[in-house]
C-alpha cells in the first residue's frame, strides 16, 4: 500500500499538472467497492469545476474544486492497495481497471487535451466528496465544513511535545503505535521499520516505557526517513508509480525492510523478520534495543 512519501510524491505530481483545470466531464466505473459516495454526487460535484489544488493528508490524495455559485468541495481519492492516480493526454488507451476518468481542458464545449485516471485492479481503493467550504457562515444552526485533516497527526510536522504526548501511556508495541492511523496518519509498513531501525529501537517496545530520548531519537528519525524517501520519488516495492508512471527510487535505501537473513549494514548481523500486528516487521536484533 503507498504511504506518506508515494502519496506525497503522486499528489505533487498531480498537482503540477493539472491545477487550474477545468474537469469538463467525469466517467466512473460502477464497481462497487470503489466509491464512498454515489457516482452521480462525484459527476454533479466534479463536472464544471475547476481544479484549485492537488495535496496530501495522511495517506489521502485531496483534489480542492471551485464550482461557480456553490461551496467549495474537496475530491479524496485513497489508493489502497493497489491503486494508481495517472495523468495521461486521451488518445492513450485507458489501462484494465480504470475505474474513474476526469476529462480535463481549458473550458465546457472544449476537447479535453489531458485526462486524470484512477486505476485500481484489486478495489481496496476508495473516490469520495468532502464538502469543504470553511469560509462559508453557519446557517440554520449548522456548523460549515472543514476542509479534510485525515483521522491523525502529521508525521512530518508534529513537534517533539506533541509525538512524545501521542505515545504516553500506551501499552502496544512502538512498531503498532507508528501504524496506528489515528496517532500519526500516513505511516506504513516501510517507514515504521525503516524509522525504527535508524533510532536503535526494537519494533516489540511498549510505546509507553520509551524514553524521552528514544522517542526524540524517533520522532528525527521518522522525518528525516520520510523526507528522503519523498525526495528519491517513494518505495516502489510492488504496484506503485507516480502520476506519469513512474517508479520510485527509495527502496534502494532500505536499512531493514524486506531485507530477511541479509546482513545488517552497520553490524552484519542478519536482519530477522517477525509478525507483529499482523505486518511484517523487519529489524536488527543487535543493532536495535
Amino acid at each position: 500500500m503507498p504511504e506518506l512519501p508515494e502519496v506525497e510524491t503522486i499528489a505533487n505530481g498531480v498537482h503540477a499538472r493539472v491545477s487550474g483545470q477545468r474537469i469538463l466531464s467525469v466517467w466512473t466505473s460502477g464497481k462497487p467497492q470503489t466509491f464512498k459516495s454515489p457516482e452521480t454526487e462525484i459527476a454533479a460535484t466534479l463536472t464544471g469545476a475547476t481544479i484549485d489544488s492537488v495535496r496530501r493528508v495522511g495517506k489521502t490524495i485531496v483534489m480542492t474544486v471551485n464550482r461557480s455559485a456553490s461551496p467549495q468541495a474537496e475530491f479524496l481519492i485513497h489508493l489502497g492497495m493497489t491503486g494508481r492516480l495517472l495523468v495521461s493526454p486521451p488518445d492513450v488507451p485507458l489501462p484494465p481497471h480504470t475505474h474513474a476518468v476526469l476529462s480535463l481542458g481549458g473550458a465546457p464545449g472544449k476537447t479535453a487535451h489531458r485526462e486524470l485516471r484512477f486505476v485500481d485492479p484489486r478495489r481496496f481503493g476508495r473516490l469520495s466528496i468532502h464538502q469543504a467550504n470553511a469560509s462559508q457562515p453557519a446557517t440554520d444552526n449548522l456548523q460549515p465544513a472543514s476542509p479534510y485533516t485525515g483521522p491523525g497527526r502529521e508525521p512530518l510536522s508534529i513537534s517533539l511535545e506533541d509525538f512524545i504526548a501521542l505515545f504516553r501511556g500506551r501499552k502496544t508495541p512502538i512498531k503498532a503505535a507508528l501504524l496506528n492511523q489515528s496517532l500519526l496518519h500516513g505511516v506504513g509498513n516501510i517507514y515504521a521499520d525503516e524509522s525504527l531501525f535508524r533510532a536503535r529501537i526494537r519494533p516489540r517496545r511498549q510505546a509507553g516505557r520509551l524514553t524521552h530520548a528514544e522517542l526524540s531519537r524517533l520522532r528525527k528519525a521518522l522525518i528525516e526517513v520520510l523526507r528522503h524517501a519523498i525526495k528519491l520519488g517513494g518505495s516502489s516495492v510492488s504496484d506503485y508509480v507516480d502520476a506519469d508512471g513512474v517508479r520510485g527510487f527509495f527502496q534502494l535505501q532500505h536499512k531493514v525492510y524486506m531485507r530477511t537473513g541479509e546482513p545488517c549494514l552497520i553490524c552484519g548481523t542478519p536482519i530477522k523478520k517477525i509478525t507483529l500486528a499482523g505486518r511484517s516487521t523487519h529489524f536488527c536484533p543487535t543493532c536495535q534495543q
